[in-house]
């Protein structure tokens, strides 16, 4: 998920990589769209062919990718560069570090998630149901709060 919206808050680190981040060496294979993972790579290109984009966490609405700041230097990432400088980002998220273990590269994160795509693991499975869950309890709880 990356973010294209105003905001008047900037955008801070989640704490942690969520449990079910592409980025995570130990979150099995095929849980995301293929188009999730397509969009890993970019930014592993040299800081100038970089996506301006900030990789949002998928589940905790208003923080950035634990996995993506922290699977390597995130100064080296021209969207937090760009993200700092309009005040889009915290600063934090330039310093980000993560104790879980993560592939090195978005390329290496994507090659993982998409190889079980089709044939996804019962431990995949269980994680998209998860997710399934999550997300159908955030909606719910967002249509709830408009009415």
């Amino acid at each position: 998920m990356t973010d294209q919206l105003p905001r008047e808050e900037p955008i801070v680190p989640r704490s942690t990589p969520c449990a079910s981040c592409p980025y995570r060496v130990n979150v099995p294979s095929g849980i995301w769209d293929a188009d999730e993972y397509a969009k890993l790579p970019r930014y592993d290109a040299d800081v100038p062919d970089q996506p301006t984009a900030v990789f949002l966490c998928h589940l905790d609405e208003g923080c950035a990718c634990a996995g993506w700041l922290g699977h390597a230097n995130p100064a080296n990432l021209l969207a937090v560069r760009l993200g700092v400088l309009r005040h889009r980002l915290d600063p934090a998220c330039l310093t980000y570090t993560s104790d879980v273990s993560l592939f090195p590269s978005g390329e290496a994160a994507a090659e993982h998630g998409r190889r079980d795509i089709t044939h996804p693991s019962s431990q995949a499975a269980a994680a998209i149901d998860k997710l399934e869950r999550l997300r159908h309890l955030a909606s719910t709880d967002h249509d709830s709060a408009i009415q």
